[in-house]
């Protein structure tokens, strides 16, 4: 079903420092192609039906001249704003794909979820209802396991200096979207996987990319096309 809307973050908007490293054109450039993405198919990119965006297609739709729309798109690209895809060169938002994927994984497991054994015949069962369904069986699992782990507090270790601070953070958010806060040990681990994978020649913001574009809990080299 289509959304009327989409959650926007005005503190993420305010503190993005690669965002706010653009001029206030190229700003608002993006927030033209953010309600774009809303509509988009597949959502969060840059597309109408099964066409691409194009500048020139951009700069009629936004009502500016095709050159400082180029301009604006050169400074959103250039500070990592958005990724494009390689073929097409289909423009997208990280964050509207990652939680696209999110909102579709948390769907799936809430019509997995439930007592199979009210559904029956239309009919409510007491005694089926008393019954603990496997979701909750899980959860009361997972709960008494890592009762006695540390808890995070939002903080984040000191990050070498090729580690962007605002890259690190929206890398977390989306990981404790799926699994609860790193603690502190944790993000001394992952930053450790980074720092292999960079002393290896990858690039520790693709590989940042890449994590939170397809939602994962640790970094992996992409594969060789």
């Amino acid at each position: 079903m289509k959304r009327p809307a989409f959650q926007f973050y005005p503190g993420d908007w305010l503190r993005s420092t690669d965002l706010r490293s653009c001029s206030v054109g190229a700003r608002g450039l993006w927030i033209d192609m953010l309600c774009l993405m809303h509509e988009g198919n597949p959502y969060g990119y840059l597309k109408v039906g099964d066409k691409v965006i194009l500048p020139v297609n951009l700069a009629k739709l936004v009502g500016a001249p095709l050159n400082e729309v180029e301009e604006w798109l050169a400074e959103l690209r250039s500070t990592g704003v958005f990724s494009e895809l390689q073929r097409s060169n289909c423009i997208y938002s990280r964050r509207m794909v990652r939680d696209e994927r999110i909102r579709e994984s948390r769907a799936k497991g809430g019509i997995l979820g439930g007592n199979p054994a009210l559904l029956s015949d239309g009919k409510v069962n007491l005694r089926a209802n008393l019954q603990p369904t496997p979701a909750f069986a899980v959860a009361v699992a997972s709960a008494s396991k890592n009762k006695n782990k540390p808890k995070a507090n939002g903080e984040i270790v000191e990050l070498p200096d090729w580690l962007p601070v605002d890259h690190w953070r929206t890398f977390l958010e989306m990981r404790s979207r799926i699994r609860k806060p790193a603690t502190l040990r944790a993000q001394r681990m992952l930053i450790g996987r980074l720092h292999e994978l960079r002393d290896a020649g990858q690039n520790p913001q693709a590989l940042l990319a890449q994590a939170e574009l397809k939602c994962w809990l640790t970094f992996y080299p992409p594969k060789e096309s």
